[in-house]
């Protein structure tokens, strides 16, 4: 810094002024664990850039101080504690300990002091394989959900009935443990006690000193219509049970939608493909088509090909926002018959006369070349 002034805020932070509040916070870490006291021993230098970031965080991380620096730049910040005299420390109550408990609590493990809170239960997931029908219009299910409960014996301690944990020898109980690191001190979870600061000493020997067991239990699933494999149901507070007094995890229902014989879906449209013959195809019928709802019938017009498709309006599957039903689409299969008896062939090959097709056009077709290759 020239002449003792100060640089621009967000030059020092190396962030453009329009910069999220998310950006600003990235780019702080970043400069801060560059230049840190302790990984720069005796490095002044390194020392400065430190304090100029973490001035600069402490102005442009707050709405109201960034405006006003916006607005009038350094000028605006006098009598906030900023004269560029003492760098204080990272005790309570310096607004640079709270900057520092903001970025680095997630890697130094908190403020100095903190016993670690109860931990939340494990997030649970389980797979349930319903009906194609089922899927279309709901249901309730019954399952049955492994998961770890409070041991009974010991009461969730994990020390052995009638012994008590004892208080870690290496935090004293605060779960945490305090280091000196160059001109403030930090705090990270106790390895001894894992943050519980209480050790086992004798472990129960129903739940080996974890303080829960494996059980079963059985919940009811209600699955709404609509839904399709690969749905997840959501049941809080279902999971793990919670760790000294933490609240309990989720459980997540994936939902497996079984294949089904007749039925396909595409969104929420059933199709279903109907095979006819020849002569419904040509001279036209009704015919019974199986949807979710039952058996309804349909007039096929005379004349229809093979691959047709038509459109039976609300019978598909019923939308899981609760708007409607998809439709059902019916793509007639024309089969052509594979054995005929001789009546049968004098018909067809009458039919074909009358209507003047060549019955065996492959067959003329292929005698012709033999004749033209011979002759």
């Amino acid at each position: 810094m020239a002449n003792g002034e100060k640089r621009d805020y967000y030059e020092v932070l190396e962030v453009h002024k329009n910069a999220s509040e998310t950006e600003i916070k990235k780019a702080f870490r970043k400069v801060a664990i560059q230049h840190h006291p302790d990984k720069n021993q005796g490095d002044k230098e390194a020392e400065e850039r430190f304090k100029e970031a973490t001035e600069a965080y402490e102005v442009l991380s707050d709405p109201q101080k960034r405006a006003q620096y916006d607005q009038f730049g350094h000028a605006g910040m006098s009598g906030n504690g900023f004269g560029g005299g003492g760098f204080g420390g990272f005790g309570s109550g310096s607004p640079f300990g709270d900057i520092f408990n903001d970025i680095f609590g997630d890697i130094f493990g908190g403020g100095a002091g903190r016993r670690t809170q109860g931990r939340r239960g494990d997030d649970l997931l389980y797979n349930l394989e319903i009906s194609f029908e089922q899927a279309a219009f709901g249901c309730e299910q019954k399952i049955e959900v492994p998961y770890a409960k409070r041991c009974s014996a010991c009461n969730g301690s994990g020390a052995k009935p009638g012994t008590e944990p004892k208080i870690c020898p290496t935090c004293r109980g605060a779960g945490q443990v305090r280091y000196q690191q160059g001109f403030f001190s930090v705090s990270k979870t106790c390895g001894q006690c894992n943050g519980e600061g209480k050790v086992v000493d004798d472990p129960c020997p129903e739940c080996r000193g974890k303080g829960g067991v494996k059980d079963t239990k059985t919940l009811s699933v209600k699955v709404p219509g609509g839904v399709e494999t690969g749905s997840r149901l959501k049941l809080s507070g279902e999971g793990g049970q919670g760790v000294k007094g933490g609240p309990n995890g989720d459980l997540y229902v994936a939902i497996s939608v079984k294949e089904h014989p007749l039925f396909q879906r595409e969104d929420d449209n059933v199709i279903c493909e109907i095979p006819i013959s020849f002569a419904q195809a040509a001279l036209g019928c009704e015919i019974e088509v199986p949807t979710l709802d039952g058996k309804v019938a349909m007039k096929i017009p005379d004349g229809t090909q093979s691959g047709k498709v038509y459109r039976l309006r609300g019978k598909g599957i019923p939308s899981l926002q609760g708007y409607g039903r998809g439709d059902q689409l019916v793509i007639i299969n024309v089969e052509t018959p594979t054995s005929l008896n001789k009546k049968q062939k004098e018909l067809l090959e009458e039919f074909a006369k009358i209507s003047g097709e060549d019955v065996h056009p492959m067959k003329k077709t292929f005698l012709g070349k033999v004749m033209d290759f011979i002759s």
